[in-house]
């Protein structure tokens, strides 16, 4: 019997910034610890993502002791984020069809983002993902809540289905955009040693000392199609998923978990099917 195991963990401590591969991480019941409890906001309160703005790909965030984060992008000096005080006061942003009260940063941190999208853009702070926003989503349940992910607290991928994906658009009508990398679809946690699309049918899992739910696939979006190195753009891995792994109106590559416990995940922890 094949072992399976976590291959890799990514954190993503701005939404739509680029990620940082980690060894272990920290389970908390809105997510993994450090994960996009920042983001970019414009000025009617929507986040600013890679879906409109793809040069984020090429903007990272290291996070600080503390909570902070030292920021970099192309062409920006480095500059060095507090996290904001909320007694100086909450706003209401908007994040995927929910709102969601958040902490903005300095103003020299939304002359950084500014200066770099060419657009108004704010930098803000989610304080109490424990109560700030609750799954919306008719797949969550009450008392479970997220980060500022798009939907839910965990992305879950495997190694075999992007090696089945990748031989699809080989197959396909632009093989010259594949091979594609794991990067494009944004995972938090990647798993080998699985047969391709068995994540499917996954309920509950378990990675080392953590249980999840699954709660349903992942619905793809053209942040797929955009080089995390350049922040070009390409037809794949959309054209392919389209072909066949459509569900309605739905593109579905990966899993979203959301946890049943916390702990820590590590590089190496065996992956138990529960149900």
């Amino acid at each position: 019997m094949t072992t399976s195991t976590l291959a890799a963990l990514n954190v993503y401590p701005v939404k739509s910034f680029a990620g940082a591969g980690t060894a272990r991480a920290v389970v908390e019941p809105w997510g993994l610890s450090g994960d996009r409890r920042w983001m970019a906001a414009g000025p009617d309160g929507a986040p600013l993502t890679q879906r409109g703005h793809p040069r984020l790909a090429l903007a990272a965030a290291e996070p600080l002791p503390g909570g902070g984060l030292r920021l970099s992008a192309p062409g920006m000096p480095p500059l060095t984020v507090e996290v904001p005080d909320p007694a100086s006061g909450t706003e209401v942003f908007e994040v995927w069809r929910t709102k969601v009260e958040a902490v903005p940063a300095s103003g020299e941190a939304h002359g950084w983002l500014t200066e770099y999208l060419g657009t108004d853009a704010r930098l803000v702070h989610m304080d109490a993902p424990e109560h700030r926003r609750p799954v919306t989503s008719s797949h969550g349940r009450p008392g479970e809540t997220v980060s500022l992910a798009d939907s839910f607290p965990v992305l879950l991928t495997t190694v075999s289905s992007l090696d089945a994906l990748n031989l699809l658009i080989e197959q396909g009508d632009h093989p010259d955009e594949g091979p594609l990398p794991m990067d494009r679809f944004r995972p938090n946690v990647v798993v080998e040693g699985t047969a391709p699309w068995s994540e499917d049918g996954w309920r509950r899992v378990r990675i080392g000392e953590v249980s999840f739910r699954v709660a349903k696939p992942c619905g793809r979006c053209v942040v797929t199609t955009t080089d995390q190195a350049t922040a070009e753009r390409g037809k794949e891995p959309l054209r392919t998923l389209a072909r066949h792994r459509r569900s309605g109106d739905r593109l579905l590559f990966g899993q979203l978990l959301v946890p049943e416990n916390t702990g820590t995940l590590r590089t190496g922890d065996l992956l138990e099917v529960l149900d």
